[in-house]
């Protein structure tokens, strides 16, 4: 099956990003907001910061937004879709329902793909009637500019909808790499407990914030040092990330560091609320 009309569920960082990706690619998208227009601020802005980056000219812009239609409404946005990849909040209970509303909607073959960052696809998939057409499109922020797609395919995703999905991810520029849909997939699995023990070496006063970032960028060739990753992530995002890993795994190298929740608490969130690790400029 060949992609061409997608449908992203949610204007937020990530459903605003992947919809600027997809839409300079060439491809027709409609972005569903139940803000209505005033959600795709966000999106507008992308568009813009891009122009000012100079990552996209004058022109592409243009382009982008005459490609990009905006619906409040669930049902208009998933009826003529090929794929409708949902970005919302990271709540398996939240994302189940909306799974199941898109499901009555989009055509009879047409995929289901969720940006889930560590929860289950089995369990979005069997919230639907379509189980063989559900699949994880796990994008990472900044979607424009990072490369990586984990494919997460279930027990039940046929191999058409895996091959579209690889085939529709490489058109876009990225690249997919199939993962089993296990908590974190490959990832976060990974990158969370880095981060945690990170946050770990602060509350134990190791060394300062700075320093173990630029430790870690000098000793491991890091880019980005892991507090300020986690502030771009999110403080609120890793530990619910971290509680997602340690409820399905029962490993304590997931367990979040109390310093972490009490980042959140306080709503010292990262970069979205201006301060985390490091203070930010809103």
């Amino acid at each position: 099956m060949e992609i061409k009309k997608i449908a992203i569920l949610g204007s937020g960082v990530m459903g605003s990003g992947i919809a600027l990706v997809v839409a300079n690619c060439g491809y027709e998208v409609t972005l569903f907001s139940r803000k209505g227009k005033a959600g795709l601020q966000r999106f507008y802005a992308d568009v813009q910061k891009g122009v000012v980056r100079q990552s996209i000219d004058d022109k592409q812009a243009s382009n982008i937004l005459s490609r990009v239609k905006w619906s409040a409404y669930l049902e208009r946005a998933c009826e003529d879709a090929d794929l409708v990849l949902e970005a919302v909040v990271e709540d398996l209970v939240t994302k189940r329902r909306l799974f199941k509303k898109a499901d009555s909607f989009c055509k009879q073959d047409c995929i289901l793909a969720s940006n889930t960052s560590s929860l289950s696809l089995t369990s979005l998939a069997e919230s639907t009637k379509r189980v063989d057409r559900i699949v994880g499109m796990h994008f990472f922020n900044p979607a424009p500019l990072m490369k990586l797609i984990e494919v997460v395919q279930t027990c039940y995703s046929s191999r058409d909808t895996i091959n579209s999905v690889i085939d529709f991810s490489k058109k876009l520029g990225k690249e997919p790499l199939i993962v089993a849909d296990t908590p974190g997939f490959v990832v976060n699995r990974i990158l969370m407990p880095m981060v945690n023990s990170a946050v770990y070496a602060l509350m134990d006063k190791v060394a300062t914030a700075e320093t173990i970032d630029r430790a870690m960028c000098l000793g491991a060739n890091h880019p980005l040092g892991p507090l300020a990753l986690a502030d771009y992530i999110g403080i609120d995002i890793c530990a619910k990330t971290l509680n997602e890993l340690y409820d399905k795994l029962k490993d304590p190298k997931y367990r979040v560091c109390p310093l972490l929740n009490q980042m959140v608490r306080e709503g010292n969130l990262g970069r979205k609320t201006g301060k985390g690790f490091f203070i930010y400029n809103c």
